[in-house]
This record gives structure tokens, C-alpha cells and sequence, in this order.
């Protein structure tokens, strides 16, 4: 490392698990960029566990998602000028703020229609896109403005590889509750396709937080279909390693369906109203740093498949049919379970062809 490169970098992403899982292309070129840097990331607390057991990171800094104003100062003192480069990977006042008070050379976004005023805080700034740009491609583009190849590649997790008791050799995983009932498919279509899987002799398991809804959720849908409920048992990094060794993963648009990708296997994700561009789960070993997915249709890439919903709407880019987190989201609740389950015994067949929308 020659005495220009930075030997201290922060990597700063105040956002929400998917987003900060796909940040991890940024930072694996960063560190074949510089291999001898100390890189560390700081992240909302209840994130920090995407980036469990990542090589390319050293420390990890987790704030609180609220916190005072006092004890928002005494971060920022903390970080006061420790690092010789900083990113701020979203468009963020105050993901903006932790980088600059880390490094006097911060790299950032800027989002439309902010004011050119906060690029004060910063040495260079891409302009963050929001509907034509895959999120990987725009933490790739702070790479190419801070002159680092990119290296599209998102790296999971890991605890270590141990799976819990119980699992047989040929398994199934199914993640069908996602944060936000806008995103979910049926509880019919889960327990019709956990029982056609098993009809192939895989194991179903079935995945999720410890969030009492939703393990009460899997616990229901494990009862009917006689899959095997490992909801708000395992950790982020754990279920990584669990879907390293499945032979299909099927879920909706969530960090754990991004997990799936990022591991290799074949991955089913179903989506409605989110924009495949921007969301669309990235997929193992592309070498494109362009996002894979169009605005409409279904298509399959490398192991995703992504599978999107019927109607003239869609996608709307909206929270639901009644636009809030709660509301369902008729393309996907009138998503065929026959549709998902072909889909899904496709992606078991060896060289399968892509399907068609």
C-alpha cells in the first residue's frame, strides 16, 4: 500500500437490512482496491447481524436508529476524523453527517431535489436514482468515484456454517413473511407449494424473525403443510448458512431472498408492487454491474428467478393497493399457487430453461 492509499475507511449505510447486505459490493472492491486497509461499516443496530463473519470488514459500528441529540454528538465525537476515506451509501442527512466527521474525504449520494448546499460535506457525490438504477450498480458507482474497480459481487453472511438439529440432506427453503404486508403472498399458496415440494421428497423449511406475528405465522402454515418451522430460531448470519446447503429458496421481495441469491442457489422471488430494477435479488457470480431485471416481467438470471405479479399496474412502486405498509397488494394475493409452484419445480430441474413472464 503506497502512502496515498487510505489505511482507514468507513463504510456508513443508516438504513434497513437489504440495503446494507447490498453494500457488501462496495465493499469487497474497496478491499481488493486495498487489501492491507482496515475497512469498517457502521449501520443501524438490528442490521449489523447481514454483515456477521464478513472478511472484507474489520470493526463493526452499530448506532441506534433514534437516539438524543446528545447522544447523537457523542458519535459523532467518537468518529472525529479516525478514518482517511469515508462513503455514505444513502442519500441520508445523517448518514452524511457520520461520514464527514469521520474523514475530511467523504464520498456520498445526492439525492433529486436536494440542495447542491450538502455537497459541502462532501469531496465528490454521485446522484442517487431511485427507479432506473439497481442498488448494487449505485454502491458501485461510489466505487468508480472514488477511481476502484467494481466488483459486483454481494457477500452473505456467516455463523460458522453449523445447521441446526433436525435438517436432512435435501431441503427446501420457504421465507413467506416479509416485513410489510404490501409485499406477502397467500398463506393457501405457501401450504400448497410446501406440500408440492415435499411431494418431490425435499424437507420444507420454513424461515423467519423472531417477531411474534410472524413465527405465529410459520408455526400456522408449518402445522397445515408439515414443513418444519424454524421462525426466531437462527440469526441472519445462521440463516445464510442454512440456505448455502438448500436446493431451492422461494420468498417474496425481502433481505432474506437478497441472502439466497447472494448464496448461489436456485432462488423464486415473488414480487408486486416493488421495482425490479432497483430491488430485483442480485445473482451469484454476475460479472454486469448494470441491474439484471426489467420494470415489467417476469425473468430468469443466472440462479433468480424472479416471478412478478398480473395487472396493468404493476409495478406501481407503491406500499400496497391501498398505499400503506398494512395494505395487501392484489397481484400478488391473486398470484396462482399453480404459477409458483411450476416456477419453483423448474428452478429443481438440472439446466432448466428460463421461464417465460
Amino acid at each position: 500500500m503506497s502512502t496515498l492509499d487510505p489505511q482507514r475507511i468507513l463504510v456508513v449505510c443508516t438504513r434497513r437490512i437489504g440495503d446494507v447486505l447490498l453494500i457488501t459490493p462496495l465493499i469487497r472492491s474497496l478491499r481488493r482496491a486495498w487489501p492491507q486497509a482496515q475497512i469498517d461499516a457502521l449501520v443501524f443496530r438490528g442490521t449489523a447481524g447481514v454483515l456477521e463473519g464478513n472478511p472484507d470488514l474489520g470493526e463493526l459500528i452499530v448506532v441506534p436508529e433514534r437516539s438524543t441529540k446528545m447522544a447523537r454528538w457523542r458519535e459523532l465525537r467518537q468518529l472525529w476524523n479516525r478514518y482517511d476515506l469515508s462513503f455514505s451509501c444513502v442519500p441520508s442527512d445523517r448518514a452524511r453527517l457520520y461520514a464527514w466527521a469521520a474523514s475530511r474525504r467523504h464520498l456520498g449520494m445526492l439525492a433529486a431535489g436536494e440542495s447542491a448546499a450538502k455537497l459541502r460535506l462532501m469531496a465528490g457525490a454521485v446522484r442517487f436514482d431511485d427507479v432506473n438504477t439497481h442498488t448494487v450498480s449505485m454502491g458501485l458507482q461510489l466505487a468508480d468515484l472514488a477511481n476502484v474497480a467494481p466488483c459486483p459481487e454481494v457477500v452473505p453472511p456467516t455463523a460458522g456454517g453449523k445447521l441446526p438439529p433436525g435438517i436432512g440432506q435435501a431441503f427446501a427453503v420457504l421465507h413467506p413473511f416479509p416485513k410489510f404486508t404490501y409485499k406477502m403472498w397467500t398463506e393457501a399458496g405457501w401450504i400448497a407449494l410446501a406440500q408440492a415440494l415435499q411431494g418431490r421428497g425435499l424437507q420444507v423449511l420454513l424461515t423467519g424473525s423472531n417477531e411474534a406475528e410472524e413465527v405465529a405465522y410459520c408455526q400456522r402454515l408449518a402445522a397445515t403443510s408439515g414443513a418444519l418451522c424454524l421462525a426466531g430460531q437462527l440469526s441472519l448470519a445462521q440463516t445464510a448458512d442454512l440456505l448455502r446447503r438448500a436446493e431451492l429458496f422461494v420468498g417474496p421481495d425481502t433481505a432474506v431472498t437478497h441472502l439466497a441469491a447472494a448464496c448461489g442457489i436456485p432462488t423464486l422471488a415473488l414480487f408486486g408492487p416493488s421495482n425490479p430494477v432497483k430491488w430485483g435479488p442480485w445473482p451469484s457470480g454476475r460479472d454486469g454491474i448494470d441491474s439484471p431485471w426489467r420494470l415489467v416481467g417476469s425473468a430468469r438470471h443466472g440462479n433468480v428467478m424472479l416471478l412478478q405479479g398480473s395487472g396493468e399496474c404493476v409495478p406501481c412502486r407503491l406500499e400496497g393497493c391501498d398505499r400503506h405498509l398494512a395494505s395487501w397488494s392484489r397481484c400478488l394475493q391473486e398470484m396462482p399457487a399453480a404459477r409458483v409452484i411450476d416456477a419453483a419445480l423448474g428452478m429443481l430441474e438440472p439446466n432448466s430453461a428460463e421461464l417465460a413472464r
